[in-house]
């Protein structure tokens, strides 16, 4: 399985800013798909998630009412809609997948990772 995440940029305060992930190899393997960052000097925080019908998703504190997860699996495509982009939401935004049920916030329980893009949010 393989992820390569895309999108990322430079984008104003307030602007928007869409991520996607396209993921090739057995992605069938993926029950869960997520979205996490990490600025320079902090941890990887986790962003934001969905389960494979895409019935379910889950935010992280910093992010809910202004970023939307979804996925197109015709295409094995994950999007991050992100609105309303904050100064503190520039990092090095990761897609990563799991193969476990639950819809996790710990880095640790994706075993797939994409190299990452960056998002820059100028004040």
């Amino acid at each position: 399985v393989q992820l390569q995440a895309s999108g990322g940029g430079l984008v104003q305060a307030g602007g928007s800013l869409r991520v996607s992930c396209v993921v090739s190899g057995r992605a069938v393997l993926l029950t869960v798909m997520g979205w996490f960052r990490q600025a320079p000097g902090k941890e990887r925080e986790f962003v934001a998630g969905i389960n494979r019908s895409g019935g379910s998703t889950r935010y992280g504190e910093s992010v809910k009412g202004r970023f939307t997860i979804s996925r197109d699996s015709a295409k094995n495509t994950v999007y991050l809609h992100m609105n309303s982009l904050k100064a503190e939401d520039t990092a090095v935004y990761y897609c990563a997948g799991s193969s476990i049920v639950a819809l996790s916030t710990t880095p640790a329980r994706y075993n797939y990772w994409g190299q990452g893009t960056q998002v820059t949010v100028s004040s």
